[in-house]
């Protein structure tokens, strides 16, 4: 399987091991990725906060990128990223008017046949749970999650198309097959607060120790998420008494997949994991 590749800033700053463990699980499974050339920035929250033919004509540039390439189909990790993909292709899709403007700003012409797909989506509707399953070399046995989707991947639903926008249950299936006891909660998609860390840290702050609170309550003894900006806010935010170690999904598929010097990545997490994954016996 070939798609194309979107990191976005996220993945190539202070994700990197998101990055890094993206391309192992993908190398594992024979996935092959061909990252975009000259990508930029998608807009993120700034764009569409301030302007937005802005918000629109970032990811059209991006977008207009694969359908010139053989590989019409992108990866896109990053949930914000994800998101404003969609939100592009959805207004674009809606007005031929906006289209035609958009095809002038980015001076190329933007058709929309591109398919925005994160990876989540592809290891379980493409790859299969079965699949991945096989791959297991060491079973997550011990390991307690709880699944944290945020708001960014799922909403809107008519936008987003990514599950259900309520009760997504992907996660929860690849993490089963990794061996993980995932426990059941209703914040799947609350939101951590996003970008408003830095405005209003007070906000953020409360929003995360309730997530943490809940997560504990459903008997989890981690959080396994699929968006930089919350794993960042998980890991930072929270009250001392509350904390839990912060998982990217992907770090786990490659820790059980046994891909060399996968346990490096918890180095890169404020809430240190080893001492959980070393109590289990994990590591």
């Amino acid at each position: 399987m070939k798609v194309s590749y979107y990191p976005g800033c996220s993945l190539h700053g202070t994700a990197k091991e998101y990055d890094q463990s993206v391309k192992a699980v993908c190398s594992a499974l024979g996935i092959e990725l061909k990252e975009l050339e000259d990508w930029s920035c998608c807009g993120a929250t700034a764009a569409h906060s301030t302007n937005f033919k802005l918000s629109v004509a970032l990811p059209a540039r991006n977008l207009s990128s694969i359908e010139g390439g053989e590989e019409k189909t992108v990866m896109v990790p990053c949930a914000a990223c994800f998101n404003r993909f969609k939100s592009a292709q959805h207004h674009l899709a809606h007005d031929e008017k906006l289209r035609a403007e958009i095809s002038r700003i980015i001076g190329r012409p933007y058709t929309g046949i591109a398919v925005v797909k994160h990876p989540i989506e592809i290891l379980h509707e493409d790859i299969g749970i079965e699949a991945l399953q096989k791959r297991v070399v060491k079973k997550l046995t011990g390991l307690k999650p709880v699944s944290y989707y945020g708001c960014l991947l799922v909403r809107p639903p008519e936008v987003c198309q990514f599950e259900d926008y309520e009760n997504p249950y992907m996660l929860d299936n690849i993490l089963g097959a990794l061996g993980a006891e995932v426990k059941k909660w209703s914040f799947k998609t609350d939101c951590c607060g996003g970008s408003l860390t830095i405005s209003r840290t007070d906000i953020v702050n409360k929003l995360v120790d309730r997530l943490m609170s809940m997560a504990r309550e459903a008997g989890a003894n981690c959080i396994v998420t699929a968006c930089p900006v919350c794993l960042a806010n998980l890991d930072t935010r929270a009250s001392d008494h509350l904390k839990l170690p912060i998982f990217y999904f992907t770090e786990l598929i490659a820790f059980a997949f046994g891909v060399p010097g996968a346990s490096e990545w918890f180095k890169m997490h404020m809430v240190d994991p080893t001492p959980l994954m070393d109590g289990l016996g994990l590591m």
